[in-house]
């Protein structure tokens, strides 16, 4: 295969890779609601003469590219999500500006959808010339709950296949450039919720009553030492209380206080430990003041962990086809993706693309992220050039 990566893609094929990231870029759908880019996706591959797309978790697409030549079989799915955030757009400078007040994609995921859409034109033109199987799957929700990862692996839609490829825009790459890291590279991040019950009194009698106020303070204080004491330096586990609520009246014990919170580690091991940890010392706090505390929670992403030879593969081949200087390797984030799902199934790697150059500085999850159209065709040449290499290895 040829090893520049910016010639992978016939001009139709890059001009429809373009049109898709712009038509995304201005009609953002959120978590769950991406109706217009679903149908928007399977008519764009339907022009091509790709038939065939299957619809899975109501909003998300994927598609089979079966290869035609002799050769190894093998299976290879990648990954664009595609869903906006609730943010409102303040980038007056693009033309593709989102049209849908209070949405955007602020998160890169339009490029994402478009990467993936590319992919499975090039293969579709090159069935005859590789052997195995292309599975790119469009997938929705990576941001909200109920999340479109956990649907791929519920639905079995990585079952048989030999590697997972994802991919995310990082802000913290010069454009034109590349990263991957070997082992965890995000955190898991599940939810909690937490009641602690007391009893009411007026505030001139705190003997007659349990203060769950009191209990609360004294929980968020005990429930920093399960990471600071109990979990590995270099997990880098996380635990945070997002929201607090109680109280009804200056003068009146406080009969209730509701808290929730995230708890994230690099490890899927001690996922379970920490949350039970958490929920241990939510009770113990509560019982030593008198009280009770009710705990509920919630999985959500586990932990993206790369496979370490596809992590040598990559960096081989942007060195390779690129330059020596343009792969790039970052500290693994402290964030979530709901690529997890498909590193617990199958041999992954979820690789960066630079987006940082001048007027294209600010962080995800803002409202002046922006990331060029220059990166968009390199991005999707080495995607499919990585993929191509997976199938024949």
């Amino acid at each position: 295969m040829n090893n520049c990566t910016n010639n992978l893609l016939s001009e139709v094929e890059h001009e429809a890779v373009m049109e898709m990231r712009h038509a995304m870029h201005r009609e953002p759908e959120l978590s769950n609601q991406e109706w217009k880019t679903q149908k928007r996706i399977i008519e764009a591959l339907e022009s091509f003469g790709l038939a065939g797309a299957k619809t899975f978790h109501k909003t998300g697409v994927y598609i089979d590219v079966q290869g035609l030549a002799v050769g190894p079989n093998r299976s290879i799915a990648i990954r664009g999500d595609f869903d906006a955030l609730p943010i409102q757009e303040h980038r007056d400078d693009l033309p593709y500006k989102s049209q849908v007040p209070g949405v955007m994609h602020a998160c890169g995921h339009d490029m994402h959808g478009s990467i993936a859409l590319g992919t499975a034109l090039a293969f579709h033109r090159m069935r005859e010339n590789f052997s195995g199987r292309v599975r790119v799957i469009f997938q929705p929700a990576e941001e909200a709950e109920p999340l479109g990862g956990r649907t791929v692996v519920e639905e079995k839609l990585l079952d048989g296949f030999d590697a997972a490829i994802g991919l995310h825009a990082h802000t913290g790459i010069p454009a034109g450039s590349f990263g991957a890291r070997a082992g965890a590279v995000t955190k898991s991040s599940d939810q909690f919720e937490v009641e602690l019950i007391g009893t009411m009194a007026h505030g001139a009698k705190p003997n007659a009553g349990v203060d769950a106020i009191a209990i609360a303070g004294a929980f968020i204080n005990e429930v920093q030492k399960v990471v600071s004491r109990e979990m590995p330096v270099d997990d880098g586990a996380i635990v945070t209380i997002g929201t607090i609520h109680g109280g009804e009246a200056t003068n009146i014990i406080c009969p209730s206080v509701i808290m929730t919170g995230t708890i994230r580690t690099s490890s899927p091991e001690r996922r379970e430990v920490l949350m039970r940890r958490v929920r241990e010392v939510a009770e113990g706090v509560a019982a030593m003041h008198r009280g009770r505390a009710e705990f509920t929670s919630q999985s959500g992403e586990p932990p993206v962990v790369n496979n370490t030879e596809m992590v040598e593969r990559f960096q081989q081949l942007v060195v390779q086809s690129i330059g020596e200087g343009k792969y790039v390797e970052r500290p693994a984030s402290s964030g979530s993706d709901d690529f997890g799902f498909y590193s617990g199934c199958v041999p992954s790697i979820y690789f960066w693309f630079g987006s940082q150059e001048p007027g294209n500085e600010s962080g995800v999850h803002a409202p002046i992220f922006g990331a060029s159209d220059n990166i968009l065709i390199p991005t999707t040449g080495l995607a499919i050039q990585y993929c191509w290499e997976l199938l024949h290895s």
